[in-house]
């Protein structure tokens, strides 16, 4: 339900957005900002994205875990792919997710809702029963029944 809310509501605001920065600055400069950010998306996913590459290389030559250097890659194509999107909502959010500072608070949180998730689904495994289990090793086999030809 959340999902389809999302769906409907992002375009009308971002549409609503665009309609009130046009009033402010005029239609071609706004229609010149909307095009301009595309091949700056592109540009900050090749140049950080290689950077983070670089980055996870060192870390796995250093034989550590390479999980934020993960995690960085992932936010910085999610941050050009938002910035190459038409709008100006997306825009302000791919710039935050490009932003080095504003990065490492979505890493965090990103860390801790996976490390809690990962949690919760180890104590799921753990404490639910696989279906009938034979602890007194009462069990016999059953010859199958033979198939006509």
């Amino acid at each position: 339900m959340f999902l389809v809310l999302l769906l409907i509501a992002w375009p009308l605001a971002e549409l609503f957005v665009i309609v009130k920065v046009a009033e402010a600055i005029g239609v071609l400069l706004t229609l010149a900002l909307l095009i301009v950010t595309w091949p700056l998306g592109s540009w900050a996913i090749r140049s950080q994205g290689r950077q983070a590459w670089t980055r996870l290389a060192v870390a796995i030559s250093e034989r550590r875990p390479p999980a934020r250097e993960v995690l960085d890659g992932a936010l910085i194509l999610i941050g050009g792919l938002l910035m190459m999107l038409p709008g100006f909502i997306t825009d302000a959010l791919g710039v935050l997710l490009l932003l080095p500072p504003t990065r490492a608070l979505v890493r965090i949180a990103a860390l801790r809702n996976v490390e809690s998730s990962m949690i919760v689904r180890a104590a799921r495994f753990t404490t639910r029963p696989r279906g009938p289990q034979d602890v007194e090793s009462t069990a016999t086999d059953i010859d199958a029944p033979r198939l006509r030809p």
